[in-house]
């Protein structure tokens, strides 16, 4: 499972993102602009929403509730975002909603809440994203799998932060059910081609089929 976050301090166009790894094969893109106006958002959703219904691609949005209402879409919440009890009152029982861990306490925080996945992360430092919470690695995310297992959480995860195709395989193994990448495929000379190589390692460790 690849999720694909837009990026906007790369030469590429979101849109032009979203078309490069549309065409590499991700089926699942989260638009995150942080600092553009709710408008220059909406445009961009009005022109990447059909690009993602063409593709069978599931389209959220960063933070943004009220737009996501408005597009019925579902949305990712970071921890200094709308709490998620109160954005699943704004959007109702359909669309999805992920959330951002850096902790297992954080994963224990939502546990109990309508809450779609969890976003575990930084994984490294990655310049995508300010005001970081300390970065995990491996061993961070893995131990905060582990303690997920044994507390019997089954909530998705999906690792974040600074990953590139090297570190994919690790971090399937860590006991993430997919991972979100952003710089890596944004920055890319060939997004598409990018995009293929992460779904290509991450082939092996779908269970979708199964």
């Amino acid at each position: 499972m690849l999720q694909y976050i837009t990026n906007t301090g790369c030469n590429a166009s979101v849109i032009d993102q979203i078309k490069g790894v549309l065409s590499g094969g991700c089926k699942w893109i989260q638009i995150r602009m942080k600092d553009a106006t709710d408008e220059e958002v909406r445009e961009v959703v009005k022109a990447a929403r059909p690009l993602c219904e063409e593709a069978d691609a599931f389209l959220i949005l960063d933070d943004r509730v009220e737009l996501a209402k408005e597009f019925e879409l579902g949305v990712h919440l970071g921890k200094h975002d709308m709490l998620p009890a109160k954005a699943r009152l704004e959007l109702g029982g359909g669309p999805v909603i992920g959330v951002t861990a850096n902790t297992i306490d954080d994963v224990i925080a939502v546990r109990s809440l309508d809450v779609d996945y969890i976003g575990i992360g930084p994984f490294r430092h990655t310049t995508t994203k300010k005001n970081l919470s300390p970065i995990l690695g491996i061993e961070g995310i893995k131990s905060i799998c582990d303690a997920m297992a044994e507390m019997d959480i089954e909530i998705p995860t999906v690792a974040v932060g600074g990953i590139h195709t090297d570190d994919v395989a690790a971090l399937m193994e860590a006991g993430v059910n997919g991972i979100a990448v952003s710089g890596a495929i944004a920055n890319a000379a060939d997004i598409e081609a990018e995009t293929r190589k992460f779904i290509e390692i991450l082939r092996p460790y779908d269970k979708s089929g199964e």
